[in-house]
């Protein structure tokens, strides 16, 4: 069972909003008339009275500025560890209407190398985070581990092989689009993929732990179903005549840029530690 956090906060702040009003334009002028009470709110004026600014404030920071996430998968390591608390740029992407998702104001569009936080387009229950490597209109592949965006290699820098905190991968440095960031790969295997475009309304994203991580690569499994970006790429079919589907991001399923994280805290038995706090590249 996934909680929907927003739709109670936005009811909570409605019903205590409401009752706070009714208390203003109402209630007051009859506890003051009422010469034989004592001129105190009942327990739901008073409770609503206290909770509705703070919920209001929550709800705007959360809705249209920032919201806090927990990472809880290793599919964007080095990046992102198991346990990180990050803070998420809400408006980056547009200012969308809590619940419903709608946006009402544009403000900009993912870019290239952003790490972005959206509804995981095959359960919106579920929100996913993974770094945007095609835009629309982009033409992306994937061969022996070598990224290529519109045709050009991404620049890509062995820094150790097995490292201490992963001693069955490779990590390496990629940059592109002026952003240089940490990947980890496992040197003996490789999905790779044919050159893809990259759909209107549509991102395509993939884990920094490009092994283990189920991105656009993967997710769809074969079985394509346009609502959720899953599309069929044109012009290829496997051994067994089978399309190519590929996962994309929709537009609409977008949350907000990952831009720092300010805490760490990979379970409740542990206490959690402020010297991870960092900007996310």
């Amino acid at each position: 069972m996934h909680l929907d956090f927003s739709l109670l906060l936005v009811l909570g702040t409605l019903f205590t909003g409401v009752v706070w009003l009714l208390d203003l334009l109402v209630f007051r002028k009859k506890r003051k008339k009422d010469t034989f009470g004592d001129g105190k709110p009942g327990l739901v004026v008073e409770y609503s009275n206290s909770f509705f600014p703070v919920l209001a404030l929550v709800l705007v920071l959360r809705s249209f500025l920032f919201e806090p996430f927990q990472i809880p998968s290793g599919s964007m390591l080095p990046t992102l560890k198991i346990g990180d608390f990050i803070l998420v740029n809400k408006y980056s992407y547009g200012v969308r209407l809590p619940v419903v998702h709608t946006r009402v104001l544009e403000v900009g569009d993912p870019q290239p190398g952003d790490v972005a936080v959206f509804r995981y387009p095959l359960d919106e229950r579920l929100n996913y985070i993974k770094r945007v490597i095609g835009v629309p209109g982009d033409r992306i592949s994937y061969v022996d581990k070598q990224l290529y965006i519109n045709g050009e290699p991404v620049a890509r820098e062995l820094l150790e092989r097995y490292p201490v905190d992963a001693p069955s991968e490779w990590l390496l440095q990629e940059s592109f689009s002026g952003v240089d960031y940490k990947v980890y790969n496992y040197p003996a295997r490789s999905f790779d993929f044919p050159e893809i475009l990259v759909p209107e309304g549509h991102y395509f994203v993939m884990g920094d732990n490009r092994d283990h991580s189920n991105d656009s690569r993967f997710w769809c499994q074969g079985q394509p179903h346009a609502e959720t970006g899953c599309l069929i790429v044109p012009g290829y079919e496997n051994q067994r005549g089978a399309p190519l589907v590929m996962g994309f991001v929709p537009e609409q399923t977008l949350v907000g840029k990952a831009v720092a994280v300010w805490m760490h805290w990979p379970n409740f038995l542990s206490l959690p530690r402020f010297s991870d706090v960092r900007r996310i590249e």
